[in-house]
């Protein structure tokens, strides 16, 4: 009798922790399906998941914002993604624009901001005894130019990093090579990123099209198989996303291994 709550427990031990999962899913589910994975970052492996705040307004990944909106600095949270990370090291935090989906990045990317040693205290953010090398200038894409995708990272940044040449002094907005700086001055891992879309008057080139990342998607794949997967960007959302399935969802479970367990054990208790 008593052992019943006790395997039930049990058995639903796994769904819990690998709902736990699901903020990291979905960074990843975006970051893959805005095409920030693979056309720029090769993979993206977060450990954390981290919030932008612009005056008490907090943006949801790929959300499409105005360029008056993300103009002052934002308020940066960082928020580990089990309690197996710790956030007290030091940190590099940059803004990139990576174009809109589909553009040649070949000759760089446009840096909008970049500091070296950067805390994170109370889970937020702080530089004030980092080094600003590009303080925050915020988003300014060209008229017509379409939604501009703008990526802030936070890399950790181990004993043995070391500013590559030219770029110790304050430097200002401009293109560069940005994962070249990130090898050439031995930043450690991708932490944790978010990116927001900004776009300024009307498209007037032929755009790549995407559609949202359903989280309920992922929520049922992080409960069945423990990896996420989705469709694209919230930002410039013009698809349709299939409706998630809460009776398909059940039924899968009838027919697991745990389900029958769960099944039996209900017998049992009568």
């Amino acid at each position: 009798m008593y052992a019943l709550p006790i395997l039930a427990s049990f058995v639903l031990l796994p769904f819990a922790t690998a709902q736990e999962s699901l903020p990291i899913q979905a960074i990843e589910a975006h970051f893959s399906q805005a095409r920030i994975v693979p056309d720029y970052f090769p993979t993206f492996n977060p450990s954390a998941t981290l919030e932008l705040d612009y005056a008490g307004t907090k943006l949801t990944p790929g959300q499409k914002v105005t360029k008056e909106q993300v103009g002052p600095t934002p308020t940066v949270s960082v928020t580990a993604a089990n309690s197996s990370v710790t956030l007290d090291g030091t940190y590099t935090i940059a803004m990139i624009d990576v174009d809109v989906v589909g553009a040649d990045i070949s000759e760089g990317v446009t840096r909008h901001w970049l500091v070296n040693g950067v805390t994170v205290a109370n889970g937020v953010v702080a530089n004030s005894s980092a080094t600003a090398i590009t303080p925050y200038a915020g988003p300014w894409p060209a008229a017509g130019s379409g939604p501009h995708r703008y990526i802030v990272a936070l890399y950790q940044q181990p004993s043995t990093f070391a500013a590559p040449e030219g770029f110790a002094e304050p430097l200002p907005v401009d293109v560069y090579d940005f994962l070249a700086y990130v090898q050439n001055s031995n930043l450690g891992p991708l932490v944790a990123a978010n990116y927001i879309n900004v776009e300024e008057g009307t498209a007037t080139a032929s755009l790549v099209q995407t559609s949202a990342v359903v989280t309920s998607t992922l929520a049922a794949a992080s409960s069945t198989s423990g990896s996420g997967s989705g469709t694209t960007r919230s930002g410039t959302n013009t698809g349709t996303a299939p409706p998630s399935s809460n009776t398909s969802g059940a039924i899968q479970l009838a027919l697991s291994p745990i389900g029958a367990l769960l099944a039996g054990l209900s017998i049992f208790a009568l």
